[in-house]
């Protein structure tokens, strides 16, 4: 994402966790390294932070070296990571008393979006807030969605995510029942792909399953988190999820076999125990 920006022709800072990381990534694509965020936010116009979970995007934004300690007026910060709408709306709630404005906007479209800046950004915000970053998004995605105030690009990532690890489960489900039934299973991925089980999911990940490839473009442990985030907030507002919870729990169940750091496709990994078959 961060390549995308500077191929765009902005100026960049860029901070991370790992020192030689920043260095590395800034000789290669001619950025400047930060000494810590808040060298960044004191150097940067628009600050752009992607991370796993809402208590390091406090950390980067608001903790003892964060963004705000050295913020100057103006300062917009983009949070792209995904955190669930309540974090986001505590974090800009707190920014907001430094004169810092906010936005959440994530992704969707794993690693190779990413690289091709074709993403899919949802961006939660003030209507200024969201013409101003316009051209940033538009240097990383391919589409923008204006989904309104704050936290709500947050709601839709985590419902979007929730659809999608639901239907890996039936994706995987239904290749171990064709395997045990005797389908071609070649065959079967041609029809679900060209009729209305097709999905991106099926199109991205029925290869990987067949050939128990993990490598990872989104880490199985992440999507629980995203899915644990769904449920919380449906709980929050009366909403049932049963399929849900119940993927939740399957996501789960990989994480303790040791599947976390694995790409999200191997809970086919579960699914194949509980059947007895490994297609």
């Amino acid at each position: 994402m961060a390549a995308n920006l500077a191929r765009a022709g902005f100026d960049l800072v860029v901070w991370n966790r790992t020192a030689s990381t920043a260095r590395e990534w800034a000789a290669e694509h001619g950025a400047e390294v930060g000494d810590s965020p808040a060298d960044v936010g004191a150097r940067a116009d628009i600050v752009i932070t992607m991370v796993v979970d809402g208590d390091q995007v406090e950390d980067v934004l608001l903790g003892e070296q964060g963004v705000a300690q050295s913020a100057h007026e103006g300062l917009l910060c983009i949070d792209m990571s995904t955190i669930g709408p309540r974090a986001a709306r505590r974090i800009a709630e707190r920014l907001a008393e430094h004169g810092i404005d906010f936005m959440d906007a994530p992704v969707t479209g794993s690693s190779p979006k990413a690289e091709d800046g074709t993403l899919t950004i949802m961006a939660g915000g003030s209507p200024q807030a969201f013409e101003r970053a316009r051209p940033v998004f538009e240097a990383m995605g391919e589409q923008i969605v204006d989904v309104g105030e704050v936290g709500q690009g947050q709601l839709v990532k985590v419902i979007n995510n929730a659809v999608a690890a639901a239907n890996t489960v039936v994706v995987a489900e239904a290749l171990v029942a064709g395997k045990l039934a005797g389908a071609d299973l070649d065959a079967l991925v041609t029809v679900m792909r060209s009729g209305s089980a097709g999905s991106a999911v099926l199109q991205l990940k029925a290869g990987p399953m067949r050939d128990h490839d993990w490598t990872t473009l989104f880490k199985l442990e992440h999507m629980l988190k995203d899915l644990r985030l769904c449920l919380e907030e449906a709980e929050s507002v009366g909403a049932r999820m049963d399929l849900v919870e119940e993927t939740a729990n399957l996501f789960a169940e990989a994480e303790r076999r040791g599947l976390g750091e694995r790409d999200f496709a191997a809970l086919l990994e579960v699914v194949e125990e509980r059947s007895g078959a490994r297609i």
